[in-house]
């Protein structure tokens, strides 16, 4: 996930200068996975790389390189009882000092991964700059980071990708409202549609981007593939179109309808005799929102969705991952010991 860009580019604005600091290398079962990342200032730090007292090291070590300044640093700490964090492993960190005068360059690449635009990020032993390059979308399709060394050098390659998460929200209800509000702290990029154009609330979360439109169904042909489809609208009529809309792509990756087993008994009954495949049908989730919730609350019905999209996103990740494996990462010898 890449909160911490645009928090950094906020700060940096305001004439903050930060401390970035990402996750290079892991070894063991650490807290978080190599690109988590976060951003220190004097006061807040956004971002989290795993908590603790690893993240309380990594804090005070960030804040010392923020008084004084100097070159990108590596450290490497080492989990368990010299920490008191019993998950174990060892952790590698880089930490590079950024300051306001660079604010306009990390605004655009911040708008740059919210548009969808993946990044390449270099930084090398006494740069006191790091390096970027954008990425084709299908070179970065999650935020990873790898160091390379010589035992006396280092390098970090860091990809910072826009989220993979596209999701189309039919509905602006009570219950629409809760899921878009549950979903984007995820990375979700949502596009929220309803023909209602005053429904809406005034302010909407990062990542979300707000439709009234007539043609509702017109977003379902124009969605990316890979989308994850929401269909949760007020009418019973609506719901029905835009599942025939979406059923009539092959390209998506998770396609849910708010309702009852009864609601989806009778639409697909329904969609069988207008020529749909009944084999098609298992493309189809309803009702949503992981097994054993039974709450009707708005909250806890996005709280049980987006349990349940994560669950297929991560699946997905998985298949993608084993079908193109990351580099390996560098034996343990070779690596610095700060």
């Amino acid at each position: 996930m890449t909160e911490w860009l645009p928090a950094l580019a906020t700060r940096l604005a305001r004439g903050e200068a930060c401390v970035l600091v990402p996750v290079p290398h892991t070894v063991g079962t650490p807290p978080r996975e190599a690109g988590a990342t976060m951003v220190v200032g004097a006061q807040a730090s956004p971002g989290t790389i795993g908590g603790g007292q690893l993240e309380w090291l990594a804090a005070s070590a960030a804040r010392a390189l923020l008084e004084v300044g100097g070159p990108p640093r590596l450290m490497r700490l080492a989990l368990g009882p010299s920490l008191g964090q019993c998950c174990g492993g060892i952790v590698w960190l880089a930490l590079e000092r950024v300051t306001p005068d660079s604010a306009a360059d990390w605004q655009a690449r911040a708008d740059a991964v919210a548009a969808g635009q993946g990044l390449q990020r270099q930084l090398a032993t006494n740069e006191t700059a790091s390096r970027w390059r954008p990425l084709e979308p299908a070179q970065a399709t999650r935020s990873t980071a790898h160091l390379l060394t010589d035992g006396a050098r280092w390098e970090l390659t860091h990809l910072v990708a826009a989220a993979d998460f596209p999701v189309i929200l039919f509905g602006a209800g009570h219950v629409g409202e809760a899921v878009v509000r549950a979903l984007a702290p995820l990375g979700a990029r949502i596009i929220w549609v309803d023909t209602r154009d005053d429904i809406f609330p005034p302010t909407l979360p990062p990542g979300v981007r707000s439709i009234a439109t007539d043609s509702p169904e017109a977003e379902v042909r124009t969605a990316p593939p890979g989308s994850y489809f929401l269909v949760m609208t007020h009418s019973h009529a609506l719901d029905f179109a835009l599942c025939e809309a979406i059923f009539a792509r092959h390209d998506f990756a998770w396609f849910g309808l708010i309702g009852s087993a009864t609601k989806r008994s009778n639409f697909a009954r329904q969609f069988v005799i207008r020529g749909l495949d009944p084999d098609r049908l298992a493309d189809l989730s309803c009702p949503i929102g992981i097994p054993g919730i039974q709450g009707k609350h708005p909250a806890v019905i996005a709280l049980a969705v987006a349990a349940q999209l994560q669950q297929v996103r991560e699946a997905r990740a998985a298949i993608e991952h084993a079908a193109h494996p990351p580099p390996a990462a560098p034996p343990l010898s070779s690596l610095p010991r700060p």
